[in-house]
């Protein structure tokens, strides 16, 4: 997998194909800086003795003793000490009126909190005024120093002082330097791990290659400082005391390392799978190389030679030396934001069009057109810190730096893991899906919603962690509160509620799948059980979505019970205006437990007979044979017919002539029914033939009623198939299927006499024989029946005679079919 690029440019001045043979000149600044700064100790040193030698001059170390003693018997005198409190107050009351006076007549003090103009007006005068009397104090201490007799000089103490600090500094740079070389091949075993497994989980692999290198990265410093610290004690020092000079440097050593160790993790140059931010190897090196060189210049520099000249040589001398160092930061500063502001800015341009969250491309168009003014407004921030408040200003610049980094830092691979978790599709296994077919897809979109609002709550901490490191929001003593931890808590109580409410849907949804599910379980639920289930799962979703929003808004500290009262002044006015609704849902609720309509039913409600299709707690939809869907409420449900339960009978009324034999026709009727059993229809007849015999004696037909007991549902198609089987039985048979007759009458006078009828003959002959309801027979036709006839004489075991009549056999069958009468009725 490629990792995105980053928005590091290239610096101009050091192009990547300039980049090895410039390699060897880039690092004379570096040497340089630290030059400077060994020169500036030496000279710390160097005028150390004046300050030592100046109190044996004057004598004035009795004076101090005496004045100590006089100040400890006037704090032990309470009237005394209480007077010198007083005293005190009002002379620091006398100060800020003269530092008002002295600020000019057009400025009043009022009791309101000053505007943001006078504020950066007052700081402008307050850092105007400092750099001129750090200016006049530094050129009075100059010319002191100059009259100063070299000669009180204690050279002896400087230079061992000297050679022990340099001995201390030479020691641990050593050492690091040694021990940075033994673990070089262990920082390019893991960069080689973390660069052969970027085609699977490249992030997590480059976090752990990073983080193990950070902790041996770590570890070589601390061994380093404590390596320095012990030759510093036992070896250079004076019995076993660690100086003070050696001391400083060793903090200082520790911390401007550490912080290196830092952007050798976000700007590794000699190890790409070390680095956390992609970018090309010049790219890294340029960064990582200037960043270094900045740190150890500027820290070194305060926290090293500034304290050092302030306690050796003079105050004024360390706040030049202090002002020299933060102006030569911030040009540098200015400079390299100027070649670089467009670069920069074109690759965060290009970096929010790639970007697929909307949030996060928002933020990198902003970024990219204000990233040189807030760099700009860093460093002079910086200078101005530096100057106003100098003892404390490296510490919480520093300590806000560290903040912010880490706190950018940390967020932002939290929000790419989060980012790459949301890209990836949930899969489960077979078995699982095949039991479970929806939870999935469930997942699949409960969990990518979760992952974002993750993101969103990371962004949020991170620009929360930066606004209280620079002190903009006091955001941790504002959590430590009673209102910052209750709004902590409910944010974490709400979250916690929802993520519980989703799990359990989750769950009950999965369970009723699975019961639903033909493939496990029990396998196929019956309609009753699916119908139960899908009315449950709705049920419950919305009591679960209720629940869940009556105790997020009661966590958050919104007072549920007039939603509650007005709920139920709300139910009970739909229960008055809603009767039919309410007796529909009651209705339907009944109707349901007693297992009277499931979906797929063939049922006869409210007048409407069809497929159940739809099933809800109020209504029932049913689609007829013509496709028409109809919603029947249960309220108007009187009676239910289901044509699905258990077993169904197909019930047909079979019609015969009069002059049939009925015996005949049964046993014609049992032969189709045979038939039926043999064919595709076979599994679902569940008994027997039932006869039940004459039913009826109708107009024109005596009626026959069979019963054929069938599966739910099979009834219609088996009815069909048996009418048609029993049709072409009687047809073979010679059984008429009588239509409806018509008796002409001629009438009769009063003496018995009938007017003449008149009587159309047929010219063709026929014969009436009886046979097939006295239709007429051409001489072939009976011709062919008189062999029939013989046939039978001669073989009388083709035919088999009952007490209920005779089975036609398949000669006579095959006769019959082939001597049907014409469309004449020849």
């Amino acid at each position: 997998m490629e990792k995105p690029s980053v928005a590091i440019p290239t610096p101009p001045h050091s192009p990547p194909a300039l980049a090895a043979s410039r390699q060897p000149d880039s690092w004379r600044p570096a040497w340089l800086m630290s030059g400077l700064m060994m020169l500036l100790m030496v000279l710390s040193l160097g005028f150390s003795s004046l300050s030592h030698a100046a109190p044996a001059e004057g004598g004035s170390g009795d004076g101090a003793t005496s004045s100590y003693e006089s100040l400890a018997t006037l704090l032990e005198d309470p009237s005394q000490r209480e007077a010198l409190i007083e005293g005190l107050r009002q002379l620091d009351s006398k100060a800020s009126e003269q530092a008002v006076e002295v600020a000019g007549e057009d400025v009043t003090l009022s009791e309101d909190s000053p505007s943001l103009s006078r504020q950066l007006a007052a700081i402008s005068q307050d850092l105007v005024a400092d750099l001129s009397a750090t200016l006049d104090r530094m050129l009075g201490t100059l010319d002191g120093l100059a009259n100063e007799d070299a000669d009180e000089i204690d050279w002896s103490r400087f230079t061992s002082e000297a050679i022990s600090l340099g001995l201390v500094v030479i020691s641990t740079i050593a050492l690091f330097l040694v021990l940075r070389r033994l673990a070089k091949p262990l920082f390019s075993r893991v960069s080689q791990w973390s660069l052969d497994g970027q085609h699977r989980s490249p992030l997590l692999r480059t976090l752990l290659a990073v983080l193990v290198a950070a902790v041996v990265d770590i570890a070589v410093i601390g061994l380093a400082f404590l390596g320095g610290y012990l030759l510093a004690i036992f070896a250079y020092g004076e019995q076993g005391v660690i100086g003070q000079r050696e001391s400083m440097f060793l903090n200082a050593y520790l911390v401007i390392e550490l912080f290196k160790a830092l952007m050798r993790m976000l700007f590794s140059s000699g190890y790409k799978g070390l680095r956390l931010l992609p970018m090309p190897d010049e790219v890294a090196r340029y960064w990582n190389r200037s960043l270094a060189m900045l740190a150890g210049f500027i820290g070194y520099g305060i926290l090293v030679v500034v304290p050092m000249i302030n306690n050796n040589l003079a105050p004024a001398v360390g706040s030049f030396v202090n002002l020299l160092i933060m102006a030569i930061t911030l040009v540098w500063a200015i400079v390299v934001i100027s070649r670089n502001r467009i670069i920069l800015r074109d690759r965060l341009l290009t970096q929010a069009r790639e970007a697929h969250n909307a949030i996060i491309a928002v933020c990198l168009r902003m970024l990219a057109r204000t990233w040189h003014l807030i760099a700009l407004a860093y460093f002079a921030t910086l200078f101005i810190i530096s100057q106003t408040t100098p003892e404390e200003a490296l510490p919480f610049m520093m300590g806000a730096t560290l903040k912010t980094l880490l706190a950018i830092g940390g967020g932002a691979l939290l929000s790419r893991v989060v980012t790459q978790l949301i890209g990836k599709r949930i899969q489960i296994s077979d078995k699982l899906r095949g039991q479970l077919p929806l939870l999935e897809k469930r997942l699949n979109s409960y969990i990518p919603t979760a992952l974002r609002i993750m993101r969103a709550i990371i962004l949020i901490v991170v620009v929360g962690m930066v606004l209280n490191a620079w002190h903009i929001v006091a955001l941790g003593e504002w959590l430590a509160t009673d209102a910052g931890a209750l709004l902590l808590s409910r944010i974490f109580h709400v979250l916690f509620i929802l993520a519980f409410a989703i799990a359990v849907w989750v769950g009950i949804a999965s369970l009723i799948e699975h019961k639903l599910n033909p493939d496990t379980g029990k396998g196929k639920p019956s309609s009753r059980v699916e119908t139960l289930l899908a009315l449950f799962r709705n049920a419950i979703a919305i009591a679960m979505i209720v629940f869940t929003a009556m105790i997020v808004l009661s966590e958050i500290g919104i007072d549920i019970a007039p939603l509650l009262a007005g709920a139920g002044v709300l139910g009970l006015a739909i229960g008055f205006g809603a009767q039919k609704m309410v007796q529909d849902i009651i209705t339907g609720v009944f109707i349901q437990l007693e297992n009277a309509i499931n979906t797929g039913d063939v049922v006869s409600a409210g007048g409407v007979t069809g497929t159940a299709e739809r099933l809800t707690i109020r209504s029932v939809g049913i689609r007829d044979l013509s496709g028409t869907f109809h919603i029947v409420p249960f309220s108007s449900v009187d009676t239910v017919s289901n044509y699905m339960r258990d077993f169904a009978y197909h019930v047909g009324e079979y019609g015969i002539s009069y002059r049939e034999n009925v015996d005949h026709a049964i046993v014609h009727l049992r032969a189709a029914f045979d038939e039926l059993e043999a064919g595709s229809y076979g599994p679902e007849i569940l008994e027997p033939v039932t006869i039940a015999g004459v039913s009826a004696l109708a107009d024109s037909s005596v009626n026959i009623r069979v019963m054929i007991k069938t599966s739910p549902g099979n009834q219609w198609a088996i009815g069909r198939e048996y009418n048609k089987l029993v049709k072409q039985h009687f047809d073979a048979a010679g059984i008429e299927i009588p239509f409806p007759h018509m008796t002409m009458y001629f009438g009769q006078d009063k003496d018995g006499g009938a007017p003449p009828a008149n009587v159309r003959t047929m010219q063709a002959p026929f014969v009436i024989d009886g046979s097939a309801a006295g239709q007429p027979k051409t001489p072939e036709q009976r011709e062919a029946a008189a062999k029939v006839a013989k046939r039978r004489e001669e073989n009388p075991l083709t035919r088999h005679a009952t007490e209920d009549g005779e089975v036609v056999d398949a000669e006579e069958q095959r006769i019959r079919q082939t001597t049907q009468p014409d469309a004449d009725g020849d």
